[in-house]
């Protein structure tokens, strides 16, 4: 087993670090504050190739492995989790499953633009009757001559008001369930289609999420992405490579909850002396470190996985559970580290301590994750 990271991955770390220490660390506070959409540093990642970083050269993305992607996540989201997040969906929600599933028309028509950050994508499964059943999708696609005419409302939904291109599932056949789920590709603009209601976030508040609203909006038959029926397992393989983005994004706010507490613990003096030379303090920072390097191996590994073209469904699962949970641990011990400071808006952790949560809970939550797990050790 070789851990080191080849020349290509140290560069993209290198590179996604100098920009996120440059263009978002400075204004992530602000526009946490005012719940305010980066969309110029979204752009500038277009630039650099971070919103398509797994998509062929052929189709305008800069064609890196899955491990660099892993990795450019973890960097850009140690600065601000939700330019993390929108990156990581356009990335694995909408590029993935169009080069996946997508025919050679729809690949050269959606993703250049997509991979170089001049469309934005998202990704929209999640409804009020389904969220963890995920089969329970009540909005309808119903084939109408050349068209699909879509009726239903979809919630929490990444990107969703920024969005050019969304990957809808709908269910083209209500009586078969999950097999009578497909999958398609809307366009912002077409008739009936708009995003409805912003939700007001308590972390990851520069992150758009949003409703989407279908009232008979008519969806060209040449949108649907792969066959009809086929929906529901779209959705389940294209979740397993977006929980990698989470793992990532989770790694990330634990790595930067971990070096604002050493920061802070050398510099806070009590009783005459640094609270870092305080056992109690030493430990939270070893056990911090430990969580938050087993995490970034979990992801790492999965990723390594994907890229090998193997099964992944159960270590993707593993990855987004622990570092999920390593992320959420180290924010909290981050805030007691620095006390009272820690719960004062002007300190960075308390905002990674509202962001941490959120990646307990979308893209399957722990209690799901940990069913998937079962289901892989038991099948």
């Amino acid at each position: 087993m070789d851990f080191d990271l080849d020349e290509q991955q140290q560069m993209i770390r290198k590179m996604a670090r100098e920009f996120a220490e440059k263009e978002i660390k400075p204004v992530a506070g602000e526009f946490d504050e005012k719940a305010s959409f980066p969309s110029e540093i979204i752009e500038k990642l277009g630039e650099l190739g971070f919103m398509g970083m797994m998509v062929p050269e052929e189709y305008g993305g800069a064609a890196m492995d899955c491990v660099s992607y892993a990795i450019a996540v973890e960097e850009i989201s140690r600065a601000d989790a939700s330019t993390g997040v929108t990156m990581s969906v356009t990335n694995s929600l909408a590029c993935q499953p169009i080069l996946d599933y997508g025919n050679e028309e729809q690949k050269k028509k959606y993703l250049p633009d997509l991979a170089q950050g001049k469309t934005l994508g998202a990704y929209s499964l999640t409804e009020p009757e389904a969220g963890s059943d995920a089969g329970n999708i009540q909005t309808t696609a119903v084939l109408d001559g050349d068209h699909y005419v879509v009726n239903g409302t979809k919630i929490f939904v990444t990107n969703g008001g920024k969005a050019d291109i969304i990957v809808l599932f709908a269910a083209t056949n209500k009586e078969a369930k999950t097999k009578g789920i497909s999958t398609f590709i809307v366009e912002k603009g077409m008739p009936g289609f708009k995003a409805g209601k912003k939700e007001d976030k308590m972390g990851m508040r520069a992150s758009d999420t949003s409703e989407l609203v279908f009232e008979d909006c008519r969806v060209p038959k040449e949108n649907l992405l792969g066959k009809e029926g086929a929906g529901f397992k779209i959705a389940l393989a294209t979740l397993d490579g977006g929980r990698i983005g989470i793992a990532a994004q989770a790694v990330g706010i634990g790595q930067a909850c971990l070096e604002a507490s050493i920061a802070y613990s050398k510099e806070r003096e009590q009783f005459g002396r640094t609270i870092c030379k305080f056992q109690a303090i030493q430990w939270i920072l070893a056990n911090m470190a430990t969580d938050i390097e087993a995490a970034r191996l979990l992801t790492y590994r999965t990723a390594h996985l994907k890229e090998k073209g193997e099964r992944f469904t159960m270590a993707a699962a593993q990855a987004k559970l622990f570092a999920s949970e390593a992320a959420v641990r180290a924010a909290i011990n981050a805030v007691q580290v620095h006390g009272g400071y820690g719960y004062m808006k002007e300190y960075d952790v308390e905002r990674y301590f509202r962001d941490s949560k959120l990646t307990e809970i979308y893209e399957g939550t722990s209690e799901v994750q940990r069913l998937v797990i079962a289901a892989s050790l038991l099948r």
